[in-house]
């Protein structure tokens, strides 16, 4: 059978969406525009890094904020592990990263940290207002790309599609309609360049977090609100779930927590590689290791 291939930068990074069927032109510019065009409408709203952003008027301005169902989904999950993580895993976190030098312009040089404020402090929402007791920089980077893949996995569906594999940054979501496996490769935390392993899913996710990527002095694109530093002793992680939403919060939630906090309350399967090398992973984790 012939694939569709589209590739394109957005959010920050690049998107691959291979497609397991010819699709005529016409058809293809359609998905392709509305692909990123509904990319572009979330980014407008929830993104800390644009200044015309709705997440950027709430870091100026207290008042209420109407509510999509988007970002009802994102905010019912991220307060869910912040209760599980006891508020290590939070939105609040923005202006603790922009300070940190993961900023608009990524300037990359730190100023003093002071700890995010505690959720009830600041938000509250229901169905459709959000209320914002004080000004905050909000961060949806631990779920918002993850939400998109998913998003546009089943606007693909929506049109037809069954076959597709969704690649953002090496956060992927593999669909087939005959359940035909995909196999993907695990990057070695300490040589990009190096495959270390391999797993096969099929009509699953895989989201992998690791602490050699947007790293920056002492810092990298995760830092834990209780100590105001990145965390050291987990390199790299991996998760597997039937959606990107919860791998992608999840393999930033074990940098942060071990797994036995979340096992309970979500189905995912894990791999944690930390600091002296060891592997911690599930039981059901399908992963085929090259190198010890």
């Amino acid at each position: 059978m012939n694939q569709t291939q589209f590739i394109f930068e957005a959010i920050g990074t690049r998107w691959i969406i291979d497609i397991d069927e010819e699709i005529a032109d016409q058809k293809l510019k359609i998905l392709k525009r509305s692909i990123q065009e509904q990319i572009e409408l979330f980014d407008k709203k929830y993104s800390r890094f644009r200044d015309d952003s709705l997440v950027s008027s709430i870091a100026e301005k207290s008042g209420e904020y109407d509510l999509d169902s988007d970002g009802r989904v994102l905010l019912d999950l991220y307060h869910k592990l912040y209760t599980l993580t006891s508020g290590a895993f939070t939105p609040l976190i923005g202006n603790v990263l922009s300070d940190a030098g993961y900023d608009k312009v990524y300037s990359f040089h730190s100023k003093k940290l002071v700890s995010p404020p505690e959720w009830e402090s600041v938000l509250h929402y229901t169905k459709n207002i959000l209320f914002v007791k004080k000004p905050v920089l909000l961060d949806f980077g631990g779920i918002g790309k993850g939400f998109l893949i998913d998003k546009i996995g089943k606007y693909l569906k929506k049109e037809n599609i069954d076959n597709f594999c969704i690649d953002a940054g090496r956060d992927i979501l593999y669909s087939h309609k005959s359940k035909l496996p995909i196999s993907i490769g695990l990057e070695n935390p300490y040589n990009t360049k190096q495959v270390i392993g391999e797993v096969r899913i099929v009509n699953q996710s895989i989201c992998a977090s690791a602490g050699n990527r947007r790293k920056w002095d002492k810092f990298h694109h995760i830092i834990d609100p209780h100590t105001l530093k990145s965390p050291d002793r987990v390199i790299a992680t991996w998760v597997i779930a039937d959606t990107a939403l919860i791998a992608d919060a999840i393999a930033t939630c074990l940098f942060l927590v071990p797994a036995e906090k979340l096992t309970s309350h979500f189905d995912f399967e894990y791999c944690v590689i930390s600091s002296d090398n060891t592997v911690a992973r599930s039981s059901q984790f399908p992963v085929k290791f090259y190198t010890p």
